[in-house]
């Protein structure tokens, strides 16, 4: 009897100890926490009962994701992310962040079309990837979900007209040095994969979503807003953040030996510039874009943004990736991810009207 009765109470001693061990294993690390797509994860994960731990580089930043969830009236759930102070291009910084962690969903990166910025793309996107990879192996991460982007994606050939997860890239045609960037990033997501990881790719369009006004697609409303003149026809895919954070979840929780490694197109369907600028324009209850921005007139205006950002000795706003790119007219499929995962995304135009009622919050 007292033989069985020191032997229980060693066991539950050892479950004891056991029982924080077992309740950090799962810890879930998110880089780019401060950024659109970052902060609407941390908060998806957190309305799910997830235990989250979140990346940041300066305090000021973490005032956005603060910001953003005071817009959705959940503040209360903000104080539950263990933040840390770190830089994915920093290895040291970076160590303490892993401990514990069994998933990591990686959200960070560099998004600029300005040719100076080139070696600190690289540095951010590939490096700072590599880095995730490599700490992820050590650590003995288990799963690995990455924000790719749609730039990523291949080129199509003559006979294609919709690009999907299998066009191939081609590197002898142009690409931004963003876009090479993210397919050098997804190159050491797909190495951590052969050595080892459980990873699954989300390639977004153009992202939508509201609380980042000066950032990415943010800056499209603040431009409408501000009584934007031109517009042109090239088109994109583009998607709500919602989506790319519901299908970035979704892709993670069905990840094994079967479905390791998938990459999946997240859009919700292809718009011109043009529409997107007038549902924008609707949405905020201001003019439309009047004025057709023609091809010539776009090539003048890189060129010009270009001169005067060297005599003024000021960032480029415009590129001439980005100019060529605002009238080409890609075209990209969204049937992988509906199928896989029988998925109905938010229609854009109605999205857009979503974003709207927050912009003046």
């Amino acid at each position: 009897m007292l033989i069985c009765c020191f032997v229980c109470s060693v066991i539950r001693k050892k479950i004891c100890f056991l029982l924080p061990i077992l309740y950090f294993r799962t810890m879930i690390l998110i880089t780019g926490a401060t950024g659109l797509v970052g902060s609407h994860l941390a908060l998806q994960l957190l309305e799910n009962g997830e235990k989250i731990r979140a990346i940041y580089r300066n305090q000021s930043s973490i005032l956005a994701t603060k910001s953003l969830f005071e817009l959705y009236n959940k503040s209360h759930l903000f104080d539950k992310i263990e933040w840390i102070q770190a830089d994915i291009t920093d290895i040291p910084s970076l160590e303490i962040a892993f401990a514990n962690v069994v998933s990591v969903f990686h959200c960070a990166a560099l998004i600029s079309f300005d040719p100076n910025d080139e070696e600190l793309l690289r540095k951010t996107n590939i490096e700072g990837t590599a880095n995730m990879v490599n700490l992820s192996l050590s650590n003995g991460v288990k799963k690995v979900g990455f924000v790719s982007s749609i730039a990523a994606l291949g080129d199509p050939n003559a006979a294609e007209t919709i690009i999907s997860e299998t066009t191939e890239w081609n590197p002898e045609k142009p690409h931004s040095d963003y876009a090479i960037s993210k397919y050098g990033a997804e190159m050491e997501v797909w190495r951590g994969q052969q050595e080892g990881l459980q990873v699954v790719v989300i390639n977004p369009g153009i992202i939508l979503g509201p609380g980042f006004w000066k950032q990415g697609s943010g800056k499209l409303f603040s431009a409408v807003a501000n009584g934007l003149k031109f517009y042109t026809k090239g088109t994109s895919g583009f998607v709500s953040v919602i989506d790319v954070v519901n299908l970035l979840i979704m892709a993670m929780s069905k990840i094994d030996e079967k479905e390791n490694g998938q990459r999946y197109i997240a859009i919700e369907n292809n718009y011109s510039y043009e529409t997107i600028f007038n549902e924008i324009a609707i949405a905020l209850k201001v003019g439309k874009p009047k004025f057709y921005a023609s091809y010539w007139q776009t090539e003048l205006a890189w060129r010009w943004n270009w001169l005067t950002s060297i005599l003024l000795n000021k960032k480029r706003m415009i590129s001439k990736e980005t100019m060529r790119s605002s009238h080409q007219l890609d075209c990209y499929s969204n049937e992988k991810a509906r199928h896989q995962f029988d998925y109905q995304f938010k229609n854009v135009p109605l999205y857009i009207k979503e974003i709207g009622r927050y912009f003046n919050k």
